[in-house]
């Protein structure tokens, strides 16, 4: 049986997970406040066309919930590519998951401003989606091929 030995470097992909997770739940929260004020009922996860063509306010609700739920679409695998590849790239692992955070701020403030098209502000997060993929996979490829 082997031991992991987890470097002092990795607090810092630990402390990049957390923080991403804090940006989640601050999304899910204001996905709730704008609910209210768009006057959309649970457990609707979206107002219809026809009230988002009568009251602009529930088109901005669409949009909140629509960023929420994109970055839930994405999180798991984000999460879990930074985690293993933190574990031999804490530093780039780090960098990589900062990325993804900043590009995930800068699709929340374009598209939460009613215009989607906006959203393509934060297009350059997936260099750390992209970036964290490939790290775990040669971390992956390093382990089995050790053995080789």
């Amino acid at each position: 049986m082997s031991t992991i030995v987890l470097s002092p470097e990795y607090g810092y992909t630990v402390a990049v997970a957390v923080a991403s997770t804090v940006l989640v739940s601050f999304f899910g929260y204001r996905v709730a406040r704008v609910r209210a004020l768009a006057k959309v009922p649970l457990p609707f996860m979206y107002a219809d066309a026809a009230e988002v063509k009568e009251d602009y306010q529930k088109h901005i609700f669409n949009c909140y919930q629509r960023i929420h739920q994109n970055t839930l679409e994405g999180f798991s695998s984000y999460l879990v590519t930074l985690m293993f590849a933190g574990l031999q790239y804490p530093i780039p692992s780090a960098v990589l998951g900062g990325i993804w955070i900043l590009g995930r701020i800068f699709y929340y403030r374009g598209y939460s401003t009613g215009n989607p098209e906006d959203r393509s502000k934060g297009a350059f997060g997936r260099i750390g989606d992209l970036g964290l993929l490939g790290l775990t996979g040669k971390m992956a490829f390093d382990l089995i091929t050790s053995g080789i």
